[in-house]
């Protein structure tokens, strides 16, 4: 016998009422809309402060916050920057729930037992006692501090925050993670080919015929460029949309290419094959400003086709014929090089064959041109912070250390430096390191257990250690694989600035409000750990024990960085973000290359000393090892595992999925929402499924993070650490292979 209940939802209670004209009838009209009336703004209520949103994202937006009686009301994109132009993403939104958040760490705590989640209130006094006579402990077993191990990212760029790097050099030479899973491979793709990495002003994508929209999603991860994709398009050009997953980006596109996963060099190479063909090759770039470029062109006949390319890709012949030609004769067109794309084991490669493509068609060094992926132009600061002396008679690593992508200091040219460990490989370096083995990790602006690879693995490597300390906002993963947590700062209560590794702006980020709790800035951090160590032994710490952030922040600028940005002052901030004064919005414009030739180098023998081929020559991806490609890229509300944990995103982000396509399900007789049971060899992770045509039929779809009460969901239970081809040259380390993986379904 089945029964029926009877069911009324508040919709239709009001649906209801509204028919009955009731509703005017509630008490004190709880339930009417009464009229959307908004307070009268006044401006002079408010005292208004320049923030700038710190997070590894292209935009890196200005914003105004306007605090009343010391409480931040309500922040808005800061309308002096034509970039940000008044407005903030999703993300950049909830900063209010952020900063004002119940979940908020609020003071040192120290847990007793990992994971067991029994965690106790200490004062800071206390939690530094513990952490520097630890550190004093290693250094008087080892003979050095290379058992204490960094791990620091990309949680907040405020270039103050390199502090954490000048922290660990004060204390002596350490162990640090370097590299970057983020852009490596296509760092040094474009090293090889430019001699550095430098994109042009995105502002000028307004003026491009063509736009290709490689690998690259910025309706999620750069709303405020899409605004001038939108414009170019609506000036005539056409937009190609290139991805393995029909996106919010494909959906605004004119073409959509969903070609099989890894197959971007071939694709991209097919294209330049035609174009050769075609006899569409800017003569004058290739003959002039290049080198190897007859190599190339003989390669291309040698070994491609557009066929060929077309078997690879998936994509059809005609269509990749049509592309090109359209490409090619397009002046000027572009291509917008995603960081995912070269998040695989031939994804350097690849980076290359699309370099070449835009190069081969003359449209390296012109407004609206460009082979885009990032640039580091306006980074020139004094790293004050990060810039610290070792104490007198450290002993550290003999032979040079690695330098991340972000380390713009000179070598300091003593005898010993940091031991350097591949930040892609974080859980098999802890576990590999000997003579000193490991035995402390600092862990700040990063959630390994979030972000790093194989997450069973790295649970056992932070089990090797004696003590991890973690700096951070909230309890994610990663706290609760510390022993101490140590409360930071957000941005609006600490000082410092910030610039883009896409636009060109510069934003000062002012302490709006005081600390909350007890938290503290990560350079307030340091000093407060220098006190202890130079209290429990004299000269064991040369980080200052007293500072003013505000005093640090003016350290960090000098008269080059006035120059590029026209200020005479920093406090000239005050009054707005400001952008670089840039003689042209094209890189390269002066077609004077870094490379060793000077030239554009479609052959490059630098490339091939460190062990690829000198030229951009296809290079074949990772093999399957099970049924389903897995790709795990960013959501749109989250960056990283920041953000996700908000109330308001999870309002909108209530849990996470994986999605499939419908015939794939079908196979494997699993239906919409059906609970299931993705795994593979690294492991396995139960979760809902979602079916949709957005993913082709052989990939599985997971969004990178999401984290909050009730689930215990991380995509690195099936990523391993498997390395890209590129970007030991220029990050430190190579990149990871985070697209190159797979596995497969199954209900659970």
């Amino acid at each position: 016998m089945t029964t029926k209940k009877s069911t009324l939802s508040r919709r239709r209670f009001l649906q209801g009422m509204s028919a009955a004209g009731a509703a005017a009838m509630l008490p004190c009209g709880l339930l009417v809309p009464a009229g959307a009336n908004a307070a009268p703004f006044n401006a002079a209520d408010y005292q208004v402060f320049r923030n700038a949103c710190p997070r590894n994202c292209y935009d890196t937006c200005s914003i105004k916050t306007y605090v009343k009686d010391g409480v931040v009301q309500f922040i808005e994109g800061a309308p002096e920057s034509t970039f940000t132009n008044g407005g903030l993403c999703v993300k950049g939104y909830t900063y209010g729930h952020r900063i004002y958040s119940p979940d908020r760490i609020k003071y040192p705590m120290v847990q007793d037992g990992r994971r067991s989640g029994k965690w106790r209130r200490v004062t800071w006094d206390e939690a530094m006692d513990r952490i520097a006579r630890k550190i004093l402990e290693l250094k008087e077993k080892d003979g050095s501090l290379l058992g204490l191990g960094l791990t620091k990212y990309s949680g907040n760029f405020g270039i103050t925050n390199y502090g954490v790097e000048g922290m660990m050099s004060s204390l002596g030479y350490t162990t640090r993670f370097v590299g970057t899973p983020c852009w490596p491979a296509g760092i040094d793709a474009q090293n090889y080919d430019l001699g550095n990495m430098w994109c042009n002003d995105p502002e000028d994508m307004v003026k491009a015929k063509y736009i290709i929209l490689w690998g690259a999603n910025p309706a999620w991860c750069s709303v405020h460029s899409m605004k001038y994709v939108m414009e170019a398009k609506r000036r005539g050009a056409k937009v190609v949309v290139v991805d393995p997953v029909f996106t919010q980006t494909a959906a605004k596109g004119d073409v959509f290419w969903q070609p099989n996963v890894s197959s971007d060099g071939a694709l991209a190479l097919g294209m330049a094959r035609h174009i050769l063909d075609l006899g569409l090759v800017d003569e004058d770039f290739v003959k002039n400003h290049s080198v190897g470029y007859e190599e190339f062109a003989a390669y291309l006949r040698q070994n491609v086709t557009v066929e060929w390319a077309s078997e690879l890709s998936g994509i059809p012949a005609q269509e990749i014929r049509e592309v090109a030609e359209e490409f090619a004769t397009a002046k000027p067109a572009t291509v917008w090089i995603g960081y995912g794309m070269q998040r695989h084991t031939n994804g350097g490669a690849s980076v290359r064959a699309l370099d070449a493509l835009v190069a081969m068609t003359g449209n390296v060094g012109k407004e609206g041109g460009g082979a885009r992926y990032g640039h580091l132009q306006t980074w020139g600061f004094n790293y004050h912070a990060m810039i610290q002396k070792q104490p007198e008679g450290s002993v550290g690593f003999v032979g040079g250390a690695a330098k991340g992508e972000f380390d713009f200091t000179s070598g300091s040219g003593n005898s010993y430096s940091d031991r350097t460990v591949n930040i892609n490989k974080t859980a098999q370096s802890i576990l590999d390191a000997k003579d000193p083995a490991l035995k402390m990790l600092w862990v700040s602006c990063k959630n390994p257990l979030a972000q790093d690879f194989d997450r069973n693995k790295l649970e056992k490597a932070f089990d090797s250690l004696d003590l991890v300390v973690t700096v951070d906002q909230f309890f994610n993963e990663t706290v609760a694989n510390s022993d101490i947590v140590l409360p930071v700062t957000t941005l609006f209560e600490e000082w410092t600035v910030n610039v883009s590794y896409w636009h060109y702006w510069l934003g000062l980020n002012e302490q709006a409000v005081k600390p909350m709790y007890e938290t503290k800035s990560n350079i307030e951090i340091a000093a407060a750990l220098s006190k202890k160590m130079n209290e429990l032994s004299p000269g064991s710490c040369t980080f200052p024990q007293e500072i003013d952030t505000r005093e640090w922040l003016e350290k960090e600028f000098n008269q080059g960085v006035y120059d590029l940005f026209g200020i005479k002052h920093w406090t000239d901030l005050k009054n707005g973000p400001v952008k670089a004064r840039l003689t042209s919005s094209a890189a390269w414009n002066e077609l004077k290359f870094a490379t060793p030739s000077g030239k554009y180098e479609f052959k490059s023998e630098l490339c091939e000393q460190n062990g690829h081929k000198a030229l951009p020559e296809y290079k074949e991806g990772r093999k399957g090892y099970d049924k389903f490609r897995l790709l795990t890229p960013h959501t749109k509300f989250g960056l990283h595992s920041q953000f996700v944990n908000l109330d308001w995103m999870h309002e909108y982000n209530k849990e996470p999925y994986v999605y499939m396509h419908p015939q794939a399900a079908a196979e494997k007789g699993i239906r919409d929402l059906d609970m299931v049971r993705v795994f593979n060899k690294v492991g396995e992770q139960k979760v809902r499924v979602k079916l949709t045509n957005n993913v082709a039929r052989d990939c599985l779809l997971m969004y990178e993070a999401w984290f909050g009460k009730g689930f215990d969901f991380n995509v690195q239970n099936l990523v391993d650490d498997e390395s890209a081809d590129m970007g030991a040259f220029k990050a430190g380390a190579p990149g990871v292979a985070i697209h190159g993986q797979f596995a497969d379904i199954e209900r659970a």
